[in-house]
């Protein structure tokens, strides 16, 4: 892959790339060949590798190469974004660009799939993790972000019994003093702690999402987020499940 040496000139800089930033890489190049070539559409590891083993740069550290290649090939296999072509040519081991990866523009659309060892969806709290998922993967990171503090909020004022909203359902929730999922058996500083870890994420996260667009576009910042709404989830279930 020629096109490979132009983007990553420097063996260094491409073996430092995790597989699902390599495998990004290769999958945007890939589409731009096909646009401008015009073949069948479809691509075979094997050619690719012996492309690429055919590049000067790269020989002298081949075999790390070739297993970046390989792992980077398996990440987008994986994910769903290259598919076995039809009949005997995907037999023998002819690949195309899924109905998703043939829409995608630019490495940006890309972008999801090489942050989702990030936020793998079995680690999402079940309330949230279906719709705050796909919202992800999908690249609409507000709505995302929206999702998991507005399910936090639900679970807030489902627990408490408190027909409140945002920052003052939380302060109310849990109050220091004796609100009810507040745990009275805590030194009451980190009850006032934990009183402000609720009213500060829904005010800071949840309640300018509903306002305004905000318009988030870094899919790190939303994961950082949407973890954080995942261990609030946690703590409510601790306090749902606590003696009275």
């Amino acid at each position: 892959m020629q096109e490979l040496a132009q983007a990553i000139p420097d063996v260094e800089a491409l073996l430092a790339l995790e597989p699902e930033e390599l495998g990004a890489k290769l999958l945007f190049l890939a589409r731009q060949r096909i646009r401008r070539t015009e073949n069948s559409g479809m691509l075979h590891f094997g050619n690719m590798e012996g492309e690429l083993n055919r590049l000067e740069i790269y020989r002298a550290r081949w075999a790390e190469v070739s297993l970046a290649f390989a792992e980077a090939w398996a990440w987008l296999e994986a994910q769903g974004l290259i598919v076995p072509a039809e009949g005997i040519n995907g037999m023998n081991g002819w690949r195309r660009l899924s109905r998703r990866a043939a829409k995608f523009e630019s490495e940006t659309d890309v972008k999801p799939y090489a942050f989702i060892r990030r936020l793998p969806k079995e680690v999402l709290h079940p309330v949230f993790a279906n719709t705050v998922w796909a919202a992800f993967m999908r690249g609409e990171y507000d709505v995302a972000v929206f999702q998991a503090m507005k399910a936090v909020e639900v679970a807030v004022r489902e627990a408490a019994g408190i027909p409140e909203l945002g920052v003052r359902l939380m302060r109310k929730a849990f109050d220091p003093k004796g609100g009810p999922l507040a745990d009275m058996e805590a030194d009451e500083g980190e009850r006032d702690a934990l009183s402000t870890l609720f009213a500060g994420a829904i005010g800071s996260f949840k309640n300018p999402h509903s306002h305004r667009d905000v318009g988030l576009s870094d899919p790190g910042e939303a994961i950082e987020i949407i973890m954080i709404a995942n261990h609030l989830m946690r703590i409510i279930d601790g306090r749902k499940a606590a003696p009275s």
